[in-house]
């Protein structure tokens, strides 16, 4: 008979070493809820990870912790269905189908006031901030989490988990957006002086990321000018395409001669390097116009050197870095970002079923996932 006190999870032992363990079940706070995890989505991060190229467990003078010291189970996409709930939550039932924003939080935590991040809508900055799946906490990648539940969105569509699990990477996005829009920058999509407006948008990287972007600016921005996205892969490229972008493929064309073809020489006024590929970093100088938004939001940039950062100076850019999904808290306490995230999914303002173009069979599956399709031709996400 199962040990009701266990669960299966994935672990991530070493880099590249992940196995399934028996391992003990969560315990459940009095504000937490118990989910039974439906759905983690597999993202750039997790791989990272995964391979030892990224390790965001570190220590108390900020250095990682290494795998074999403490193993990991990942997974920060997640959603599934509430077992029960804690003594004190009072507004989700077992049965209920929920969304998790993965980071802990000044509100998670009930502190009593919050630090200067979490109070000026910053709650992915928090000073005590961790994170489910990232930071060492335990993540989705098993048969239950517990959670605060004031971490938990209430799904209330009949939209399928591989879809609702989507909230996280668009949530980023979203947050990533309003940062460029709050930016004092040269260019910008609402300026009334034309010479002041974004003529032309260049997204490097067709991935979940990049095409959550498309179409953010066009369906909730209204933005209606020049977006190319450089993709080498095609069945990326079709989807950016449909969308509404233009593309270009970056391994038959040159990307630079290509942008300024097709801007007249200005060049762009909005870059998005939703790539991470060193070569993009080096060629930003060329791409962008004096004084352009440049959001870096991708990592990695393997190969790329820091003198290259002497050319991208000289630009003046507004240089951008936003990471996670921050947002301020709405009166219940809960993200705020989130909460559009899954609301914009949940009304088709943005569609996410196109771009999961793998759905693994569970937790069996996820190094297989990684070592064999992460990456594949025609790859865009795995659930």
């Amino acid at each position: 008979m199962p040990d009701a006190r266990m669960m299966r999870a994935s672990v991530l032992e070493a880099p590249r070493s992940m196995v399934i363990r028996e391992v003990p079940r969560p315990a459940l706070g009095s504000k937490e809820a118990m989910i039974r995890v439906d759905a983690v989505g597999l993202c750039g991060s997790d791989y990272h990870i995964y391979t030892g190229e990224a390790n965001y467990n570190v220590d108390e003078r900020g250095f990682p912790v290494p795998l074999e010291e403490h193993p990991q189970i990942l997974g920060h996409e997640v959603t599934g269905t509430i077992e029960e709930v804690g003594d004190q939550v009072l507004d989700l039932s077992p049965g209920d189908r929920v969304v998790i924003d993965q980071g802990l939080n000044c509100v998670s935590e009930g502190k009593e006031h919050l630090c200067e991040y979490c109070a000026s809508g910053f709650s992915h900055q928090c000073e005590w901030y961790r994170e489910f799946g990232i930071t060492g906490l335990p993540g989705g990648l098993a048969d239950f989490i517990s959670v605060p539940a004031v971490n938990l969105l209430k799904v209330t569509s009949d939209l399928p988990a591989t879809e609702t699990v989507m909230t996280e990477p668009l949530a980023c996005v979203l947050h990533s957006l309003e940062t460029v829009m709050s930016a004092t920058s040269r260019y910008r999509f609402d300026a009334d002086d034309p010479a002041d407006r974004v003529r032309c948008v260049l997204i490097c990287g067709a991935g979940p990321a990049g095409l959550l972007f498309i179409q953010a600016l066009r369906n909730l921005y209204g933005y209606q000018g020049a977006l190319v996205v450089s993709e080498p892969d095609p069945i990326k490229r079709a989807l950016a395409e449909r969308y509404g972008a233009d593309t270009v493929d970056p391994t038959s064309s040159d990307l630079v001669d290509e942008i300024l073809t097709r801007t007249g020489g200005r060049r762009v006024e909005f870059f998005v390097d939703a790539a991470g590929a060193g070569i993009i970093f080096e060629q930003i100088p060329a791409l962008i116009r004096t004084q352009a938004t440049v959001l870096m939001y991708a990592h990695g940039h393997g190969g790329a050197s820091l003198e290259a950062m002497n050319a991208v100076q000289f630009r003046v850019p507004t240089l951008l870095c936003p990471v996670g999904a921050s947002g301020g808290f709405d009166e219940d306490g809960r993200p705020s970002i989130y909460r559009k995230s899954l609301h914009l999914i949940e009304e088709g303002s943005i569609d996410v079923a196109s771009l999961v173009t793998h759905v693994e069979a569970g937790l069996d599956s996820v190094a297989t996932s990684f070592d064999d399709t992460y990456g594949s031709p025609g790859y865009v996400k795995a659930v």
